[in-house]
Formats: structure tokens, C-alpha cells, sequence
């Protein structure tokens, strides 16, 4: 049994998310962990809400409350949504507990003692109109490197390079337009030059290994080529306080929110092991065996994938790595950790692509959004769960267009997957009323039950690798494959008494493959799994779900909602045979058909500037 970290992208806590998010980092994520601990590995899925930045200040401020309020609403909101989507966090925190703010200030003080912070003069942008710092991503203008317009202050999406807001040409605030004012201003840079050998090297190891998606692997390794020392320090009064003497009292100086926001993998997990009552329990996961190495890699102990959009990669794959790396002390510079211990380095960073919704960006200003909370609120959870597997930007940006949600609901999970559940289990209550036993199995049975059980191998090893679109279309081909078997076998057409026996073989050998194919595509579609178990005459309990709670904090703080979880009782990855005399009861339909009216009652939404509406 392997520890496996599935560390999952923090929502920013400015507002509700919209299924753009959830497609890049909530349901990729989820999958893989529910698998992983279907295989008999030990997870610990953690994560929780980014609260700290300028652009909190900013939402605060339009919407009349403080940003503790904005941060305290949109929490619970953003959690509510992520467990009606299923995903199942050991633990979903948030960044404004004194738990956080200590992991975070070890950190700083470790990479501050070995030596990886430099204090310099730099220039802050600030809003003219309003006094108030501009975020390096507040401010875009042309990129002096590549000529790009629309390169952001901190870094150029389009050449990959680390950028500062001082050297764009034409610098322009997103909030309103306006030209930003420089101020020289005292900060702590992160010494990065000091950790690109250290950082190369992990990157040039990881790449041999080759597990990472190209693409990924890629833009890490090139955004070595330009990399200089990274301010971490802010000038702000919303955050994490610099804990060194002349700044911790400082109320304008605070740790940059992308600090601390990568951090919270790790506070997530002190947290998730205190509130257990063992509280080092945190240390397997994130402490590399005695004698192995932070890097990752299989038989060195556990195992750390983080879950993503492509915009982030350059803090998960460099801005993390190096912070990982300088309070180990692996750097140029020398030094040791401190009480945390030296810490692993990410297996892999699994990035996805974007998402587009009808050709167009996700975006909440101009309308053209559809939020967590609206999807699941009109559509079954997991007719979305499927599209995203389905058709999500897994390696490639991909578009969410309703004609081809509605159709891929309708003619596979309705026509396809729900069909064959619903015809299987009619079969079997209208002709035994439970699961019948077989008699002797014909070729073709055995053909079936060998096909459908080698998908598990199949499928698991797609799902392991992150090759999550490959994995589903290999179980609906499962799925397809019992579905032929069914009609080739004409089961409907075996009345008479002599046939008795071979009608009930049919029966149990489609009910048999149902099962395993409802095993396979439980990661994808968790709440309809545990519904088609039951149309089997199953207890439903095929994947454990996560759930909400009020907790009180551990050091005295406010309390919050969290989502936790016990998943100890998810099936295992294999053939789980069907019990003969099971009830089986006429069933309901699992999957609802969609009527092709949603694709223009939607578009109309979409125009009329309506789709987020609940949000």
C-alpha cells in the first residue's frame, strides 16, 4: 500500500466557482482519488479556500462587507458546491486559520535562515483613484520580452517568462483602466537563481521519468531559462504577517497570497492529522523515508500529485518546488530544515487545460458563466461528472456547449449505460424477482466475464496515469460490449421451462458484468453507482460520499464548515461477485433524458445574461 497526496487546487475565495474550475482541478482530482484508494492505496486528499489578496479587498468593497465577511460567505458557499459535486476531500480547509498562518511562517523563517530570501527596493503599483496596492495580475499591459498585449504583471502567459508590472509597456489596470502609479517599496524576494540547479535537476528527473503530460513538463523546464528572484512580500493589510521583527507589526506588509496559498497543501494535512488526534500522522505523506529522497519518485516513499488549471503551473512546478527546496536547504546556498523536517517534492503536477463554454471564455463579468451551484441545481450531478471525464480540457482547451451536453447524456449515459442497467435489472425482477444463479456458462459467458473483468487492469492503469478521457470511453466500451451481449443472447425470447436454466445464466452473467461495470465507472460517476447498486439489490455503497461539518478551530479561532470524509468502505478495484437470491425490485430509471428544449432555454439564459442565476 502506497501513501498517495492528491493536492487539490485551492478556489479563490472571491466568489463562487463556475464549472470551468471545477473541470480543471475538482472532478479530475476526485477520480484519481477515489481510484487510488479502490486500488488499496492510502489518500489524503486536501485542500480548502485561498482567502488572502488585494482582489478579496476589492470584492469586499463592492459588495459592502469586510473582507472576513466576503471570505467567511464565499467559503461556505464554495464548500457547499464542492460536496454536492462529490469530491472527496479528506479535508477542504481554508487559509484564515492560525493552523495555516503558523505552517506558513515556519516556512518563511526556514527559507529566510538558509539564506533563499533577499530583501530589495523594488517599485509597487498603486491604484491612483483609490490608494490602494495593484496585484502584480491586476495590471496588464505589452510584454518587453515577446510583444504579447495582454501579459500580465507577475508573468506572460503567452512566452512562459516571469515578468515584473514596472516593465510592462503600457501598463493598465484590469480593474478600471486606469495607468498605475509606481512607488519604491522594501521586499522579500525569493531567491530563485540561487534553487534552478536544484530545481533543473528535480524537473530533468521527473521528465525521464515520463508520467508528466508534455505540455506541462515542457513550460516548467522553460520558464528556468528567465528566472530571477520572485517577490513574496506584499504591500497589503490583508494577510499572513511577515514574522520577523520590524515587519511582524508592520500593518501594510504582508506574505504574498501565492506564498502562503501553496503552502496550504501542507497546513491542510497538519490540520486533517490534529483533528484525527494523531497529529504527526501528517509527517507520511509529506516526510521522505530514511534514506530515500524528496523527489517523489515510486519506492521513495509517498507519492504527491497536485491537480490544477494550466495557468498555475508556474507556482505548483517552480514557486512551490523552490520553496520545498529552499527550506530543506538544497539550494546554492546551503542550510537545513527546521522542525517540518525535509519535504517531498510533487510526483507530478497534473495540469489540465481550459474550458471555453460556447466558444467563448468563462467569465462572471460579462455573463458567460454557468455556476456550480446552477448546473447541479437543473442537472444531475452526474451527467456533468460524465461530460467533464468525457470531454473535459484534460490535454487540450475544450468547450462546453449544451447541444453537446444534452447529446452526450441522452445517447450514452441514458441510451448506453442507464439503458443496459435498467433492461438488466427489469429482465431479472420480471423473471426471478432476485439475481439468479448460473447454470453451465457457454463460450460466449466466459468471452463476456473475461473481457469486462480485464478492463479493470485496463481502466485502472489509464486512471493511475492521469489519462482519465482514455479510461471512461475503455468502461463505456465495456459497457457497450455488455450491451451486445445482452441482445445477441435474447434473454426476453427464453420462455420455455427447458430454457429455464439458460435464461437464468444469461441473467447472471449480465448482472455479474453490470456490477463490474458500475465498479469501473464509479470514480467518474460516484452518486449514480451507488444508485445502480441498488436497482442490483445492492446496500448502495459502492463509493462513501463527503460531507459537510461545523467545526470548531483548533487554536481558538472562529469555526468553520469543512469537508471531510470517511472513504475506508469503497469497493475494491475488482470483480465483486453478485450474490445469487439478491432481491432485485423493477426499476426506476438511474439517468435522466434531457430534452432537447434545454439547449435554446439555456442559449436563452446565456444571452439574456442569466446562466450563473443561483450564484
Amino acid at each position: 500500500m502506497t501513501k498517495v497526496l492528491s493536492a487539490v487546487a485551492w478556489p479563490y475565495a472571491n466568489g463562487p466557482r463556475h464549472i470551468g474550475h471545477v473541470a480543471g482541478f475538482g472532478v479530475p482530482s476526485d477520480v484519481f482519488s477515489r481510484y487510488m484508494r479502490m486500488a488499496g492505496h492510502d489518500v489524503l486528499m486536501v485542500s480548502g479556500t485561498d482567502e488572502h489578496g488585494t482582489p478579496i479587498l476589492i470584492a469586499a468593497d463592492e459588495a459592502g462587507v469586510s473582507a472576513q465577511e466576503l471570505a467567511d460567505r464565499n467559503h461556505r458557499l464554495i464548500a457547499e458546491d464542492l460536496c454536492a459535486l462529490g469530491v472527496s476531500y479528506d479535508l477542504y480547509t481554508r487559509t484564515t486559520t492560525p493552523n495555516h498562518y503558523a505552517v506558513v511562517q515556519e516556512l518563511f523563517l526556514g527559507v529566510y535562515e538558509n539564506g533563499y530570501f533577499v530583501e530589495q527596493t523594488t517599485y509597487g503599483a498603486i491604484s491612483p483613484s483609490t490608494g490602494r496596492t495593484l496585484p502584480d495580475r491586476y495590471i496588464e499591459g505589452t510584454c518587453p520580452i515577446c510583444g504579447y498585449d495582454g501579459a500580465r504583471g507577475d508573468q506572460c502567459d503567452n512566452c512562459g517568462n516571469q515578468l515584473d508590472a514596472h516593465d510592462l509597456i503600457n501598463p493598465r489596470s484590469r480593474i478600471n483602466g486606469e495607468t498605475p502609479e509606481f512607488v519604491e517599496t522594501q521586499h522579500f524576494f525569493l531567491d530563485l537563481p540561487a534553487l534552478a540547479e536544484a530545481l533543473k535537476v528535480w524537473l530533468d528527473e521527473r521528465e525521464a521519468s515520463g508520467t508528466w503530460r508534455p505540455n506541462v513538463i515542457r513550460f516548467s523546464q522553460n520558464i528556468l531559462d528567465e528566472i530571477r528572484p520572485r517577490p513574496m512580500t506584499r504591500d497589503i493589510d490583508w494577510g499572513i504577517p511577515v514574522p520577523l521583527e520590524g515587519w511582524r507589526d508592520n500593518p501594510t506588509k504582508r506574505l504574498y497570497v501565492w506564498f502562503d496559498a501553496v503552502i496550504g497543501y501542507l497546513s491542510a494535512s497538519v490540520e486533517w492529522a490534529r483533528r484525527t488526534g494523531e497529529p504527526e500522522r501528517w509527517r507520511d505523506w509529506w516526510n521522505p523515508p530514511v534514506g530515500g529522497t524528496a523527489g517523489g519518485a515510486a519506492g521513495e516513499g509517498a507519492l504527491s500529485y497536485y491537480f490544477m488549471g494550466k495557468d498555475n503551473i508556474t507556482f505548483h512546478a517552480q514557486i512551490w518546488p523552490a520553496e520545498l527546496l529552499a527550506y530543506a536547504g538544497k539550494g546554492s546556498h546551503g542550510g537545513s530544515p527546521r522542525s517540518l523536517e525535509e519535504l517531498n517534492l510533487p510526483t507530478e503536477v497534473v495540469s489540465s487545460e481550459f474550458l471555453t463554454m460556447e466558444g467563448r471564455k468563462f467569465s462572471s463579468s460579462k455573463r458567460v458563466v454557468i455556476y456550480v451551484r446552477d448546473m447541479l441545481a437543473r442537472y444531475q450531478v452526474d451527467a456533468f461528472r460524465y461530460f467533464v471525464a468525457a470531454a473535459g480540457p484534460e490535454n487540450q482547451d475544450a468547450d462546453f456547449t449544451w447541444a453537446e451536453f444534452v447529446r452526450r447524456t441522452n445517447d450514452e449515459l441514458v441510451a448506453g449505460w442507464g439503458n443496459l442497467v435498467n433492461r438488466t435489472a427489469n429482465l431479472i425482477a420480471k423473471n426471478f424477482g432476485e439475481i439468479p444463479a448460473a447454470a453451465e456458462l457457454t463460450e460466449a459467458d466466459t468471452a463476456l466475464l473475461a473481457t469486462v473483468d480485464e478492463g479493470f487492469g485496463v481502466v485502472g492503469e489509464l486512471i493511475a496515469r492521469h489519462r482519465q478521457k482514455q479510461a471512461i470511453t475503455e468502461a463505456m466500451r465495456m459497457v457497450a460490449e455488455v450491451n451486445r451481449y445482452v441482445s445477441s443472447s435474447e434473454p426476453w425470447k427464453l420462455k420455455g421451462e427447458d430454457q429455464r436454466d439458460r435464461l437464468a445464466t444469461v441473467l447472471h452473467v449480465a448482472a455479474q458484468a453490470v456490477s463490474d461495470c458500475n465498479t469501473m465507472l464509479s470514480p467518474f460517476l460516484p452518486h449514480s453507482a451507488n444508485e445502480v447498486d441498488r436497482v442490483l439489490g445492492g446496500a448502495g455503497d459502492v463509493q462513501p460520499m463527503p460531507r459537510m461539518e461545523e467545526v470548531e478551530d483548533l487554536d481558538g479561532g472562529a469555526g468553520y464548515p469543512i469537508i471531510t470524509g470517511d472513504y475506508t468502505a469503497a469497493r475494491a478495484w475488482s470483480r465483486q461477485p453478485v450474490v445469487p437470491g439478491t432481491p432485485v425490485s423493477k426499476p426506476t430509471p438511474v439517468f435522466t433524458k434531457l430534452d432537447p428544449s434545454v439547449v435554446e432555454e439555456e442559449l436563452a439564459r446565456l444571452a439574456g445574461g442569466t446562466a450563473g442565476g443561483a450564484g
